[in-house]
């Protein structure tokens, strides 16, 4: 008895403390006037993000992510059935609703293909020929974990699909399951470049015999104009070692490649990297007007086809892995639904569409999402969030922190210690699959042999009228303005017109 009642005079001691302390601290108004009490208003709004996830919005309601898409990622990533009943929930006659168009006699099991593989960069000592449309996009070593890099990287093996690395410099997490590596170049270089910071053409040379393409990252969708971010509390010894950085400080890659500030410059290091590794090389970007693409088109077009990215991964703005200014992510650059088929119309009006193969990113965790990029003119489509999810993510919001409660973008050994890298490797390769299953099956729904048959036409977009316009439609294919496949006009021929916006 008597040591309850020094627990609870303890408890009134320190309480009493508390008090004091809110009532004459300068930084709080609420717990100057409120001491202790005006506590309780912090502790429910901190606890407020997690109730209103769970209990009060509904569905289809949570950003960036609804329950029922999350519930629809980690079904396929555990191979559960997902199959509905009762009708649907999703609301078909809400504006902006997509619908797809399917036909009144569905293809046959024996009139199916599979979708034929699409050559990346046939004109590299190694072409890039990846098997399958849906693949995993880039996050570095760093802003995810040890552990969820090692299952991603073995489940992407088990799929048959690639694993971007981010900019994050190649990690032996990477490699630890064998799949086939996109290397992607950000603006520190990290991993590819010298004691100056400058491009290594020796590393890429190294670099070169154990990944499969390269990618430039001009901008990324969680914040378009600013480098990448990687809290100090996020920067390990291990980290440090791969970036070459100091342990325990923030690491802010600048807002833009110093030796990039235009398109010729672009060009410029494109080809100085192929040319080191013989590999494909692309650039991924944000866009949020097509002038950029034009005045590419007339740089390679001077140059050559041969100058060209041989491919262009598009990320909407509305992309998030990476930790960002809130300015950023919410105000700065298109959602991929109107940057991708700006893009697309801008390469078939300079003809280019068939040179540089089109990556889409941004938001794509759902098959009927991936079929819409497919359709609006994309080659190939990525996704990162989703296989977070796949991974195990319950979207807690705090991977920037590294608090994160499911090992995914954390470095605390306890909190990894919850994700089993076997298992959800397992999960990784399923979702995979699954999508790029699911996506065969609504293009079989539309008539269509395979996914890659997929156009604007099959893809409906509702109005506010409750009317249904095509794709095609909303974006019209455009006349292209250069030949498709010749270097130079033919000789005779009228000059080709000055490529400009809306050609």
């Amino acid at each position: 008895m008597a040591l309850l009642w020094m627990v609870f005079g303890g408890l009134i001691v320190a309480a009493l403390g508390l008090a004091l302390y809110d009532y004459f601290q300068p930084r709080h108004t609420v717990l100057r006037n409120f001491p202790l009490i005006g506590r309780g208003r912090y502790l429910l709004e901190e606890l407020g993000v997690y109730l209103r996830q769970y209990l009060y919005l509904n569905d289809r309601e949570e950003m960036p992510f609804n329950r029922m898409t999350r519930s629809r990622v980690y079904r396929a990533a555990k191979a559960l059935p997902d199959v509905v009943g009762f009708g649907s929930q999703h609301d078909l006659q809400r504006a902006g609703a997509i619908v797809l168009v399917n036909a009144p006699f569905a293809v046959l099991e024996e009139e199916r293909q599979k979708p034929p593989p699409m050559v990346i960069g046939p004109g590299c000592a190694r072409p890039m020929a990846p098997a399958h449309i849906f693949n995993i996009s880039a996050m570095s070593f760093g802003a995810l974990s040890g552990a969820a890099i090692r299952a991603l990287s073995s489940g992407a093996a088990q799929a048959g699909i690639w694993l971007n690395t981010g900019e994050g410099g190649l990690s032996p997490h990477h490699l630890h399951g064998g799949a086939e590596l996109i290397f992607q170049i950000g603006t520190a270089k990290y991993g590819v470049r010298d004691e100056r910071g400058q491009l290594d053409p020796q590393r890429i040379k190294q670099l070169a015999q154990t990944v499969r393409a390269f990618e430039i990252k001009l901008s990324q969708g969680a914040k378009p104009g600013k480098g990448g971010i990687l809290p100090a509390a996020k920067v390990t010894a291990e980290i440090a070692a791969i970036r070459g950085i100091p342990q325990g400080q923030s690491s802010i890659s600048p807002n833009r490649h110093e030796d990039i500030a235009n398109v010729d410059e672009l060009l410029d290091m494109i080809n100085r990297v192929r040319d080191v590794g013989g590999l494909p090389v692309g650039c991924k970007l944000v866009l949020s007007e097509d002038h950029f693409l034009f005045e590419l088109a007339e740089a390679i077009h001077r140059r050559g086809l041969a100058s060209a990215p041989d491919f262009m991964t598009i990320d909407g703005g509305d992309g998030g892995t990476g930790a960002a200014p809130e300015a950023l992510a919410d105000y700065v650059g298109l959602p991929l639904l109107g940057a991708l088929p700006m893009a697309v119309n801008a390469l078939m009006v300079s003809g280019l569409k068939e040179r540089i193969r089109l990556i889409a990113s941004g938001k794509l965790v759902t098959s009927e999402r991936v079929a819409w990029a497919i359709a609006m003119g994309a080659d190939f489509a990525q996704s990162a969030r989703g296989f977070m999810f796949a991974l195990g993510c319950i979207q807690s919001l705090r991977c920037h922190t590294d608090r994160c409660p499911t090992g995914v973008t954390t470095h605390n050994r306890h909190r990894q210690r919850g994700l089993v890298e076997e298992d959800k490797a397992r999960r990784v390769a399923n979702y995979a699959t699954h999508i790029n299953q699911e996506l065969d099956m609504l293009a079989h729904s539309c008539g269509l042999r395979h996914a890659r048959e997929f156009r604007r036409e099959h893809i409906c977009h509702i109005q506010l009228t409750g009317r249904s316009l095509s794709m095609a439609e909303l974006w019209p294919y455009p006349p292209a303005v250069y030949p498709a496949a010749p270097d130079q006009a033919p000789e005779g021929s009228e000059p080709r017109p000055r490529l400009r916006s809306g050609s």
